[in-house]
């Protein structure tokens, strides 16, 4: 946690840092054009910003990573609980199996004795009905027409043998009933546990089939991340390239442009009362004005033809209007075709009046050479829409 913090109170400090960086009100407007060489410093701390806002974003997407991994570590052990619980709830259903074909064959064993046992009971009635109320003697005048003592003795004795059969025999039976009956309440007993058990196995199966299904939601959501995370990176690859061949550009155009201060400070600046227009100066001047700033105030346009005019004068540049404006890869309109259409149908009024003003010598921006659309890698003198440098 607290390395995710002192990130992003870092990542805070490069964001403002940047901010300040082209907010300063001191480098909005300058006079001047910044030097190549300011511009390639500024254009390096950029890219070191850049590239540590790259990193803060590859450290977080390597937590990500890392949570991703022990979310799946936590998924694998849910899911190996889960198969675990299965099991039991499945080890649990055959011993409930079980215990109901016992309780099923206890129930038909306990059924046959009680059978058994009223069969017993009205048989043994029977034998007494028929010793006591069908003999056609009765019991007591039998036992008393005894021919002696023995026989007086072995007929008592008869009755009370099969007196104590009878009893005896349903004795057992009841016995053998109430041990099926035990049996039966114990085994329905063993039955409400192991329902009991199987409710608490599945209950548990339900937390733990919430909880896999609540860190599949929380894994996703950080593969999500990851691949946002994924995507502000590449963003930042990108931007780095950008700065990267803006640098470059910025170098190229440094080297280039000390070779031709070198080269012009061998060489001489023409006063405009030395240039020699040709016919149709003008009106190709104008022309490119339009092109170039037709939209821009009047001062934008006198700008852009007194950096033509500028080129003229300079021993660097050729030497002639025509020479200046269709030299290789300098002004966009030529390659595009837009100047030979705009030199067809003529400027406007304005941009011809600019062309006549810088033609005559004035210049809003000095000595400057070049001029582009307004970028923040280039501080130089504002008009309009153009930084002239």
């Amino acid at each position: 946690m607290k390395r995710k913090f002192f990130r992003l109170k870092k990542h805070i400090c490069l964001l403002l840092a940047l901010t300040m960086l082209f907010l300063d009100p001191g480098l909005s407007v300058p006079v001047c054009a910044e030097t190549t060489s300011e511009k390639i410093q500024k254009a390096e701390e950029l890219k070191r910003i850049t590239e540590e806002q790259k990193q803060f974003i590859e450290d977080q997407k390597d937590d990500l990573v890392e949570q991703k991994s022990e979310l799946q570590y936590y998924l694998s052990k849910l899911n190996g609980d889960l198969q675990e619980i299965s099991d039991n709830i499945e080890l649990i259903e055959a011993q409930i199996g079980m215990k109901r074909d016992e309780i099923l064959s206890v129930q038909k064993e306990l059924n046959k004795a009680r059978e058994e046992e009223s069969a017993q009971y009205e048989l043994m009635k029977m034998r007494v009905r028929h010793i006591y109320e069908n003999s056609s003697e009765g019991l007591l005048t039998r036992i008393l027409n005894s021919k002696n003592y023995t026989d007086f003795v072995n007929r008592a004795e008869y009755v009370m043998r099969m007196e104590e059969y009878d009893r005896k025999i349903l004795k057992e039976i009841s016995a053998l009933r109430e041990s099926i009956e035990s049996a039966e309440r114990k085994l329905e007993e063993e039955m409400e546990e192991l329902s009991v058990l199987m409710q608490q196995t599945e209950e548990e199966q339900n937390k733990v089939t919430l909880l896999v299904s609540a860190t599949n939601g929380s894994i996703a959501a950080t593969s999500g991340a990851i691949s946002a995370a994924e995507l502000e990176q590449a963003a930042y690859d990108a931007e780095l390239r950008s700065q990267e061949e803006n640098l470059a550009a910025l170098k190229r155009q440094l080297a280039e442009e000390q070779a031709m201060s070198a080269k012009a400070a061998k060489m001489s600046w023409r006063d405009v009362s030395e240039i020699g227009f040709k016919p149709g100066d003008r009106d190709l001047l104008a022309a490119l004005i339009y092109c170039e700033a037709g939209s821009e105030p009047y001062t934008g346009q006198v700008a852009v033809g007194a950096v033509v005019i500028n080129r003229m004068r300079s021993a660097a540049f050729p030497n002639t209007m025509v020479g200046v404006i269709y030299q290789k890869s300098q002004f966009s309109p030529v390659a595009s075709g837009r100047l030979a259409t705009r030199l067809s149908l003529g400027a406007n009024e304005s941009c011809y009046r600019a062309a006549d003003e810088a033609m005559r010598g004035s210049t809003p921006v000095g000595n400057c050479l070049y001029f582009r659309t307004v970028i923040p890698q280039i501080n130089g003198q504002i008009i309009g829409g153009h930084v002239f440098y």
